[in-house]
């Protein structure tokens, strides 16, 4: 399928108001109103759901945590939500549970799989040019600190932290931040460490393409492309079809988009029915514990738990870096880069032995692979007690039901007027599209998710008639061996689909291209880009080792 006609070679950025790519210039009031900017699927014509139902469906599903392993490695639920944040980033301003139109809904990301939470506008900007090393092509990296410990490998290692605001800071509450475009990918650590990782891939192509003779004025363009088109093919090979039915998948991919900007369009936009339901399907995989490195896991020995509530600690926007403290107090502990002994054990979230067929990569020190939790109804219940920074909270009174991750999604699927997820089954089947909808049985009973039998008479009835999106997305995706379908799997690889097209590096504009691999085989998947961005030789790809080589502590 030709995409030649979906070519876009500049973007609106909507924090400066121009226009950058192939032009720069200030944007037209004309453009500024047509370009990133949120749409919607299909209109909802069901009455909003109730209070009472979303508030039962919220309390139920972090009433019983999730105990089922799925199969796909934990490391792919946080580059599912870097990739949310390179897509989709909703700035609107008004009160939780405020009614809001798509018109009125403000997108400060492209809607493109770009990369610009990394690169933010580039070198040459005034602005991001700090985020740059005095080559100004290379990402600048965060250094670690000692933690203390009686451990030969705590040392401070330069390049295992996003860099941070520090002295730069304007007020003290900011001083441990990352200084990077979007503070959204320091919210817990392990979306921080996927966001270092991708930087550390860009410096390497830099160094790669540098020694292969690239031209110096070329080299930033020529890397970013590379690495863009890599990112791309990981997401599209490697992620969607492990998340995704890999049917749909390979319909949309090779047959083209059917339901989501099917036609010739500007510019591309991102779909309530993707950022506000069916995308975060992810929130059901998260872990409450990791067997996060040698030093934090949950066997005998270990300092401390891995538990998603460090996860949002040791982070900048949520915590404050800093053990022993209050997830929510920005200025408490000692801390304010990243202590060492916090770096991921890459070989613990991802599949190297599997993936990249290197058994010596598996985990070691007794640990085991991190599965993330199968798709399903159920959250981890510390979701139900987000940390106040990881929804800009900090500094407000804020309810405790509003602190429930799955009220926050159920609401804001209200609050935007989200179609029911039985209006859009029934839109995207009016399309040709095959879908088998939901039964009542399988709304109310599931599949080893949340059993809902239990719900008053009138509740049930509701649930069956009007089923928030989000929830359906999740219920038919645990009804269907924990990947998205035929309505969620739908949005969500369509989506991806368009953003691919609507990116100005596009790899559906550039069908011949190929991945730099280490071999002359066809795979390029996550577990290569770790392998390019971290020395294995060395161990930085699991520095916090009681195995690391002495390489690592000299790094």
């Amino acid at each position: 399928m030709s995409t030649e006609r979906h070519r876009r070679d500049f973007f609106f950025l909507a924090r400066s108001r121009q226009m950058v790519g192939a032009v720069n210039r200030p944007a037209t009031s004309s453009e500024q109103q047509s370009a990133f900017r949120f749409s919607q699927i299909v209109p909802r014509n069901a009455p909003p759901s109730s209070d009472a139902l979303l508030e039962a469906l919220a309390g139920a599903m972090v009433a019983n945590p999730p105990e089922r392993d799925g199969v796909i490695p934990a490391g792919f639920t946080y580059l599912g939500q870097f990739t949310d944040h390179d897509l989709t980033r909703d700035v609107t301003k008004v009160p939780f549970n405020t009614n809001v139109g798509v018109a009125e809904l403000r997108q400060a990301r492209s809607p493109a799989l770009d990369l610009d939470s990394v690169y933010g506008l580039g070198p040459k900007d005034p602005i991001d040019s700090r985020l740059y090393q005095p080559d100004g092509v290379q990402l600048i990296l965060g250094p670690t600190v000692r933690a203390g410990v009686n451990n030969p490998v705590d040392v401070g290692l330069e390049g295992f932290d996003l860099p941070r605001r520090g002295a730069a800071a304007t007020i003290d509450t900011e001083r441990r931040m990352a200084a990077i475009p979007d503070p959204r990918n320091d919210e817990n650590l392990a979306v921080a460490q996927t966001h270092l990782a991708m930087m550390r891939f860009h410096n390497a192509t830099v160094r790669r393409l540098a020694a292969a003779g690239t031209p110096s004025a070329q080299l930033f363009e020529t890397a970013r492309a590379e690495v863009v088109k890599h990112y791309q093919w990981i997401l599209v090979h490697d992620f969607l079809p492990r998340v995704v039915d890999p049917q749909i998948v390979s319909d949309v991919f090779r047959e083209g988009r059917k339901v989501f900007e099917v036609g010739d369009m500007d510019f591309p936009t991102m779909p309530l029915e993707f950022s506000v339901a069916a995308y975060r399907f992810g929130h059901s995989m998260i872990r409450h514990n990791y067997d996060w490195n040698f030093f934090f896991h949950d066997r005998a020995g270990a300092l401390d738990a891995g538990s998603l509530l460090n996860l949002f600690r040791f982070s900048g926007t949520s915590g404050n870096l800093s053990p022993g403290t209050v997830v929510d107090d920005a200025l408490a502990g000692e801390f304010e880069k990243l202590p060492s002994i916090w770096i991921a054990d890459w070989t613990r979230l991802y599949d190297f032995a599997t993936d990249a067929a290197l058994p010596e990569l598996a985990p070691t020190d007794g640990a085991s692979l991190n599965l993330a939790r199968i798709i399903d109804t159920r959250l981890a219940d510390p979701l139900s007690q987000l940390p106040l920074g990881s929804f800009g909270g900090r500094g407000s009174e804020t309810p405790d039901a509003q602190r429930n991750l799955a009220f926050r999604n159920l609401v804001r699927g209200r609050m935007v007027g989200l179609a029911s997820g039985q209006e859009v089954a029934a839109h995207i089947a009016s399309l040709g599209v095959a879908v088998t909808p939901l039964t009542e049985a399988d709304l109310l009973n599931g599949n080893g998710g949340v059993d809902l039998s239990g719900l008053p008479e009138d509740l049930r009835a509701e649930l069956i008639a009007v089923t928030p999106l989000w929830f359906y997305c999740l219920r038919e995706a645990e009804m269907n061996d924990g990947r998205l379908g035929a309505v969620g799997g739908r949005i969500v690889a369509e989506t991806f689909h368009r953003a691919v097209e609507g990116s100005r590096i596009s790899l559906l504009r550039d069908p011949t291209w190929r991945p730099h691999r280490f071999d002359e085989t066809n795979r390029f998947k996550m577990v290569d880009l770790l392998l390019t961005a971290y020395d294995a030789a060395k161990g930085e790809l699991r520095p916090m080792s009681a195995g690391a080589p002495a390489a690592a502590l000299a790094l």
